[in-house]
């Protein structure tokens, strides 16, 4: 079963459309939660007028900031750094607002409509003020003493900057490799901004059971268990008091699950007020409100020697944070200064990240944050490298690559807390086997073909290295009951990416069952102790290493008994299809089941084992794994509209070991439907007043079946990681992280304008006007 593709074992349940997202929470009695929004981008809030909505009927309360003044602001969950802490989020806006869409006030009712038209007649007096909207810009003054003495919970002597972080990373000698270098190659270039949109919009509900007295939040995704902490702190329960239940996700990718202010008040609400509460977003709110993403512009200089070869490498960027610094705090700009060197060499390094405000969203993590950001700016550099020194593209890469012989190989920082040292890779020989499998040589001869002929078009090349696997934990128990059937239960979560399937592959190919018989319980906190979530592409590295050691422990026991039933030693004895049988002999067989009825606590206790056929195992680690990749794409341009079209895209990805090549194929595949989505089209814009430009699908632009070209995977298992049992890295970001440095390639080499490409989304006009502006049009 590892490493087979077996079928989705998610899907049945969901192609008979009796999936249960989290609209479908809904009870007798339950209260509906409408958030009033800010309008302005940034302003004074002088006053609320709640007396209107409350004389709704069907109107049970209005809050404002005064109502939940005893909550504190919404806590960090990763990279948390203190200087940050002034700048998190309340639940409700206090004094000012600082985005468009920030939560002032709650209308509670007894129906969505009554609650839509009560927030209406809220009043919120707000004194506008100037919106800062460049996070590359100047620092401004950003909290005054008092907002920051809330933000940190202790006492701040002044008022704090626009700046609220600043990531350093340094090794090795950039002086002087600057010094000596043949050439010194500069790139000025931006991420727009945009972010994961997923097809289901966040959603919450809460109530308290009266017969228990817990409170049960239906809605979460992605990190419940944290999430259950973080609401229990902040409304003053016990966590053993409050539930949180995953049912189906309609798409995670990093924004969809992290706690928001709604994911308070709802909780809140239901407690305060003794009965359920229900909260949906709308699109319009889900694009306005959700974590935002990528948004940097990145100054890099590299030092070069006159083959090509990097010596040193020199920058800085800039990553626009919007208003508040939320449950992330400096991951995105964490990950992009450790890992900006990707797979070459880079003997010295330097690196200066700034973590600016500004009035618009507030921003966190989407697939591949970071990454994206800077290997964008890295191969955009090795790009330019090649133009300047007159040298091929991919040879250049390859004159940097880490060779083979030097893995691990560890550069003397850290990622994501921990050491940042490449676990194992062979990115040469990855690149040789695309070559072979997709005759890139014939696919060049074919575009210099074509661009002979008249045509605009190019062939676009982007590494990679990525992370995943962050531990430092993951815990898994497998049971069999009396019927053979078996469950696997884990703290884990899900958000689409098939969890459920390779858990139960791990367990089928263990104990030799049916893929049917095992049934995947997670992402309830009352299943199981403990849990990390589903982030940093890590569920198929922690939990399947744990589900791997809980069902060879549950293999080891039922071993030992049909032993004892046997009166022969283990060693005699195979595991074959849900059975235990005498090597040699399938007459003497004892089914998985008839070995758990044998567990019943009397005999257990007599053989000296704890009842029932079940295991728990924990794996640990302390490392991340790093699978990396290579994308390549062919663009052609329509002249006369600058349209940018991908004809083709190849992926070259290494994951150690394929626990289901399908589903990986499947995550590559639909990474790179994002990855375009953020190269050629998603931008959240906004006016010169900070009123967003991009609040519903007629405005924000998402790659359909039309942009997607055909995409073709090549998954290898040359470079299985030493730091699990499983050999497997993880798959899930890998086909969004090289996309926009691919396609910008693609897209100078069909102009033949080495350069041209300087931020994303590449717009038709701008290339339009650079056709015109080079006699190219016509």
């Amino acid at each position: 079963m590892i490493g087979g593709s077996a079928r989705r074992v998610e899907d049945p349940v969901l192609l008979r459309g009796r999936g249960r997202f989290a609209a479908d929470s809904t009870v007798s009695g339950q209260l509906h939660l409408r958030v009033v929004r800010a309008g302005v981008a940034h302003g004074l809030l002088r006053g609320i007028d709640t007396t209107a909505a409350l004389a709704v009927p069907g109107v049970a309360a209005v809050w404002t900031a005064v109502d939940v003044a005893d909550l504190p602001p919404i806590d960090f969950r990763l990279t948390a750094l203190d200087e940050q802490r002034p700048y998190r989020q309340p639940v409700l806006a206090r004094t000012r607002v600082r985005y468009v869409g920030e939560p002032v006030a709650v209308v509670l009712a007894s129906s969505e409509y009554v609650a839509e038209d009560a927030a209406e007649l809220v009043e919120v007096d707000i004194d506008p003020l100037p919106a800062v909207l460049d996070g590359s810009g100047d620092v401004v003054p950003w909290l005054t003493a008092e907002e920051a003495s809330w933000g940190a919970q202790r006492e701040i002597a002044m008022g704090l900057g626009s700046e609220s972080a600043e990531i350093r990373l340094e090794y090795g000698d950039v002086a002087a490799a600057f010094a000596a270098a043949h050439r010194v190659v500069e790139v000025d270039v931006t991420i727009g901004r945009h972010s994961g949109v997923p097809l289901e919009c966040r959603g919450v509900s809460a109530r308290v059971d009266p017969s228990t007295g817990v409170l049960v939040v239906d809605g979460a995704a992605k990190v419940p268990f944290w999430n259950r902490d973080a609401i229990a702190r902040m409304i003053g329960w016990n966590p053993r008091d409050v539930h949180l239940r995953e049912g189906h996700v309609g798409g995670g990718f990093g924004p969809r699950g992290e706690l928001y202010p709604e994911d308070v008040l709802v909780p809140l609400a239901a407690v305060r007020l003794g009965r359920p509460v229900r909260w949906i977003a709308d699109r319009q709110e889900d694009l306005v409100s959700t974590n935002h993403s990528r948004d940097q512009r990145h100054v890099l200089r590299a030092a070069v020697d006159e083959t090509g070869v990097v010596t040193a490498l020199d920058g800085q960027f800039w990553t626009d944070q919007g208003a508040y610094v939320r449950t992330h705090s400096a991951t995105v700009s964490s990950l992009t200064a450790s890992m900006l060197p990707g797979p070459y060499r880079v003997a010295s390094y330097r690196v200066s990240g700034r973590i600016r405000m500004t009035n618009k969203t507030p921003a966190g993590t989407y697939r591949s944050p970071g990454r994206y950001e800077g290997t964008f700016a890295r191969e955009r550099l090795m790009d330019q490298i090649a133009n300047e020194l007159g040298l091929d593209r991919l040879e250049v890469r390859r004159r940097n690559f880490i060779p083979v012989e030097e893995m691990p190989y560890q550069r003397p920082i850290q990622a994501m807390g921990t050491e940042l040292i490449y676990d194992s890779g062979d990115y040469a020989l990855l690149m040789d086997k695309l070559e072979e499998r997709f005759e890139l040589a014939r696919l060049r001869a074919d575009v210099q073909r074509r661009r002979a002929a008249g045509e605009c078009v190019g062939i676009g090349y982007g590494w990679f290295v990525e992370k995943s696997g962050l531990g430092p934990y993951e815990g898994a128990e497998v049971e069999v009951d009396t019927t053979g059937a078996v469950t696997v239960t884990t703290g884990t979560s899900s958000v689409g990416q098939g969890v459920d399937t390779v858990l139960t592959q791990v367990v089928a190919d263990v104990l030799d069952v049916d893929l049917d018989r095992v049934r995947a319980v997670r992402g309830q906190t009352d299943r199981f102790g403990y849990g990390r979530g589903a982030f940093a592409t890590r569920q198929s590295v922690m939990a399947g290493s744990a589900v791997l050691k809980a069902a060879e422990a549950v293999r080891v026991k039922a071993l030992t008994v049909a032993a004892e039933h046997f009166e022969i030693s283990p060693d005699d004895l195979e595991v074959v299809q849900g059975g235990i049988q005498v090597v040699g002999n399938a007459d003497a067989r004892i089914s998985l089941g008839e070995v758990a009825a044998l567990l019943e606590p009397q005999h257990a206790n007599r053989l000296g084992l704890t009842p029932g056929l079940l295991a728990e195992e924990w794996f640990h680690c302390d490392h991340m794994t790093y699978p990396y990749g290579v994308h390549v794409s062919v663009v052609r341009i329509d002249r006369e509209t600058g349209g940018p079209t991908v004809e083709r895209y190849l992926v070259g990805y290494d994951v150690g070991k394929a626990l289901n090549p399908t589903l990986v194929e499947g995550q590559i595949t639909g990474g790179v439907a994002q990855g375009l989505g953020g190269a050629l089209l998603e931008e959240f814009r906004y006016d010169e007043a900070g009123q967003p430009q991009a609040s519903t699908f007629m405005d924000y632009l998402m790659p359909t079946m039309h942009e997607m070209p055909p995409v073709d995977v090549l998954v290898t298992e040359d470079a299985p990681s030493p730091l699990n049992p499983l050999g497997i890295k993880g798959a899930g970001e890998g086909g969004v992280t090289a996309a926009a440095a691919c396609i910008a390639s693609a897209i100078d080499d069909a102009l033949q304008s080495p350069g041209f490409v300087t931020r994303t989304p590449v717009r038709p006009d701008l290339i339009r006007a650079h056709l015109a502006t080079t006699g190219t049009h016509h």
